[in-house]
């Protein structure tokens, strides 16, 4: 059986300004904007060419979740992969976006990062790995086991 991970709510404060954030700023396409229960309004969006797209969550989403509910701007650490930081710098940078300039942590593939943060502060990286641009992440990682 395989799974896919395929939406990720993300805790945000003001659902419009972050739609306009990913959609604009980003690039991501919007694939649902409705409220598809009595008070609950989904907004959801996919980066370009990938299987996995985020859930912007206000409040009426995590109360239909056990568990804590977490405040907006509290994830860290969400990461998007491209083939080219440099052109992808460029692409986002001419669309506004405040983000770093490539880091290079590492000379091999995968080492090279940029930073940016949303509105309500949630932290993204974007990693340069040049293998996607001919390979899908999935078939290019050697799993052991």
């Amino acid at each position: 059986m395989e799974y896919t991970l395929e939406v990720i709510p993300l805790p945000v404060s003001d659902l419009d300004r972050s739609m306009e954030f990913y959609r604009d700023k980003l690039g991501f396409h919007v694939d649902i904007d409705a409220e598809v229960m009595p008070g609950m309004r989904i907004v959801q969006l996919t980066p370009p060419g990938s299987g996995c797209s985020i859930a912007l969550a206000a409040d009426s989403l995590w109360d239909t979740m056990s568990g804590p509910k977490p405040p907006a701007g509290s994830y860290q650490g969400l990461q998007l992969c491209v083939a080219d930081a440099k052109a992808a710098h460029a692409e986002l940078t001419s669309r506004g976006l405040d983000i770093s300039e490539p880091i290079q942590h590492s000379p091999e593939d995968g080492g090279t990062f940029m930073y940016f943060k949303d509105p309500d502060g949630n932290g993204w990286a974007i990693q340069e790995y040049t293998v996607r641009a001919k390979t899908p992440l999935r078939d290019a990682i050697v799993r052991q086991g």
